[in-house]
């Protein structure tokens, strides 16, 4: 069982690069559906993950049908959005099988005829409905992996991190 992230045409490097170190620390697959609004060699991808890279698996698609095709069993694919009706605590990910999330554009989501296609694929954060647009991209990854990590019993993470208390000296 693998679990991926999946960024649908990402805008903001620093946003990319805290989902790449997110990523590299929980053993999780990035997949990155074009066209990027950034290089992947920009500086500011550096300063918010880049130095994590080389410890990430990165799988680069042209476009959203390119990564449809890639997906096996589109039962454990769950479309991020505010839009959703089913709270992302409410699926078991626990089931066999890998495990994609698929996070729409900062700044206008998924494709409306791509979302009215897969409802029930559709899983949301809780949040007020008045006072912001959607909660971060980057933070919006980490609640939700980590809730699937959570059910999985956290999978070749450790639990304990030996701090080198020996150094203090």
């Amino acid at each position: 069982m693998t679990n991926h992230i999946v960024l649908f045409e990402p805008l903001f490097p620093a946003n990319t690069g805290n989902i790449a170190r997110t990523c590299a620390g929980t053993n999780t697959v990035l997949h990155l559906i074009k066209p990027l609004g950034f290089s992947t060699d920009d500086k500011y991808m550096k300063r918010a993950g880049l130095d994590y890279w080389d410890k990430v698996k990165v799988i680069y698609h042209d476009d959203l049908p390119s990564f449809m095709d890639s997906v096996d069993n589109l039962e454990h694919l769950y479309l991020v959005s505010k839009f959703a009706t089913r709270d992302y605590t409410d699926v078991n990910y626990n089931e066999d099988g890998d495990h994609y999330f698929l996070f729409g554009k900062e700044t206008t989501g998924l494709p409306e005829p791509f979302m009215r296609r897969y409802p029930e694929l559709a899983i949301r954060i809780p949040q007020n409905d008045s006072n912001i647009r959607a909660l971060n991209l980057s933070n919006s990854a980490a609640i939700v992996i980590y809730e699937a990590l959570r059910q999985q019993s956290f999978p070749n993470l450790s639990r304990v991190h030996k701090y080198p208390f020996d150094k203090l000296k």
